[in-house]
């Protein structure tokens, strides 16, 4: 199939399009390059052996996203375009509900307007809130999201859902991750945030590398097996992985389908602080800190949908995740340049 990436050469998006040309598939990527750089494509293509066709667009600019639909045929679409720090929502929660949602609208009239009508949304676990007792299911529903980052996925899963019942045509999975972590085991593709990182991994990346001198642990006294707050964390080779799989699903249903991407077990915080010193083969400090207000002691995903509608399941524990990503952050001292 032909697919648009949108937010191709950003973390989860570039390792998806990599696992998508190895498929055989053709990718055209549209991104911003906000949260990522244009170097990415080369990374891509040392690991694919195809540079895909990029588009430098922001979706929020309707007519330079017309011309991506114009110029191209696509079978499907494939929806990571967004901002998704959960903190940086909370304090400018206008810019976030501006993209995330009507950066997506215009995505959405564009494949109406063109006939493209198979589409997998990044969405996230966040949409459960925390309502509901582990593990979490898709029958669930939406919870009370604790955050505007997690509301824009929840309006978006509701508009998506809105549109297939008023288009019969329309395929649509909504894949709520859990925690992404890891890179490419090549080393040559991982997670580069900006500025200080917003979750776990790539924070005690740079607490090995020396750039920050400890890290934060928000409680120690949750019902855990340690004290501290256990989610459910997945490899971001096996994350894209699952969207190839999805992306061929939607060719055999007509309607939205919710499916969880997650490992189906939590770990705590210190759990992956110690998987991740196995990795460097050295000890890292840590400090406790009071518990953060919305924060829950547990969260992690049944994963029997996945398993059953999509046959996919990870491949990658967590210490071949923090391996990888450490081979990452050794082999890229600086970044993707």
């Amino acid at each position: 199939m032909k697919i648009l990436v949108t937010g191709g050469t950003g973390y989860i998006g570039s390792h998806t399009a990599v696992e998508l040309l190895s498929s055989g598939h053709e990718v055209i990527i549209v991104d911003n390059l906000y949260n990522s750089n244009i170097h990415v494509l080369d990374r891509i293509e040392k690991l694919s052996g195809i540079k895909p066709k990029f588009y430098e667009v922001d979706i929020l600019d309707y007519d330079k996203l017309e011309e991506v639909f114009k110029e191209n045929t696509f079978d499907a679409v494939i929806h990571f375009a967004g901002l998704k720090a959960v903190g940086e929502s909370c304090i400018i929660p206008l810019r976030y509900y501006e993209n995330n949602i009507s950066g997506s609208l215009n995505l959405y009239k564009l494949m109406q307007k063109y006939g493209v009508n198979k589409i997998v949304f990044s969405s996230s676990a966040t949409v459960y809130g925390d309502n509901y007792p582990v593990p979490f299911k898709e029958e669930y529903g939406y919870g009370d999201t604790t955050n505007p980052y997690g509301t824009t996925k929840k309006f978006n899963e509701i508009i998506l859902s809105d549109l297939c019942k008023a288009d019969e045509n329309l395929s649509c999975v909504l894949l709520r991750y859990f925690n992404p972590i890891g890179s490419h085991e090549s080393g040559i593709l991982g997670e580069v945030p900006n500025g200080i990182p917003n979750n776990l991994v790539p924070y005690i990346a740079k607490v090995a590398s020396g750039e920050l001198d400890h890290l934060r642990v928000f409680g120690d006294d949750y019902d855990t097996v340690d004290g501290t707050g256990v989610r459910d964390y997945i490899h971001v080779v096996d994350l894209a992985k699952a969207h190839v799989k999805a992306i061929e699903y939607c060719t055999k249903f007509k309607g939205a389908d919710v499916i969880n991407v997650g490992s189906g077990k939590g770990y705590s915080v210190l759990e992956v602080l110690h998987a991740y010193e196995k990795a460097c083969g050295k000890t890292l400090p840590y400090k406790i800190y009071p518990r953060r207000p919305g924060d829950i002691a547990t969260c992690y995903a049944d994963v029997e949908k996945a398993k059953r509608v999509l046959d996919f399941e990870v491949e990658r524990d967590i210490n071949k995740m923090c391996e990888d990503s450490y081979r990452f952050t050794v082999m890229n001292p600086n970044g993707i340049e």
